[in-house]
């Protein structure tokens, strides 16, 4: 089942504090970058972080969930209705998140 792009829009909305917020569709879905590093994405209407330490620190009891078959766990964000939880968590997360790889020169 594909993400809708009223979901992704409700997202954006509730991040709309940070900026550099960009996203990508990618088969359906939506991956989510924050100042250039992937946070997560939208994976059938649920919003999904990577499981870095401060994001389990931030959210201890989210469930670990599988965004597509053959994929690595994600933790699952409940807390999407509340902006202030959200933007703190991206806030919380950016440090630890992997640099962007560098692009392929063709």
């Amino acid at each position: 089942m594909a993400s809708s792009k009223e979901y992704l829009e409700f997202i954006l909305g509730q991040l709309s504090e940070l900026e550099e917020i960009t996203y990508h569709a990618m088969m359906g879905e939506f991956i989510i970058y924050y100042r250039g590093k992937i946070v997560g994405g939208i994976y059938d209407d649920r919003l999904l972080v990577k499981p870095v330490k401060s994001a389990i620190s931030y959210m201890p009891t989210a469930p670990h969930e599988l965004p597509y078959d053959g994929a690595k766990e994600m933790l699952l964000v409940d807390e999407v209705d509340n902006k202030e939880f959200l933007t703190g968590l991206f806030r919380a997360m950016y440090e630890e998140l992997p640099a962007p790889k560098p692009k392929k020169k063709k």
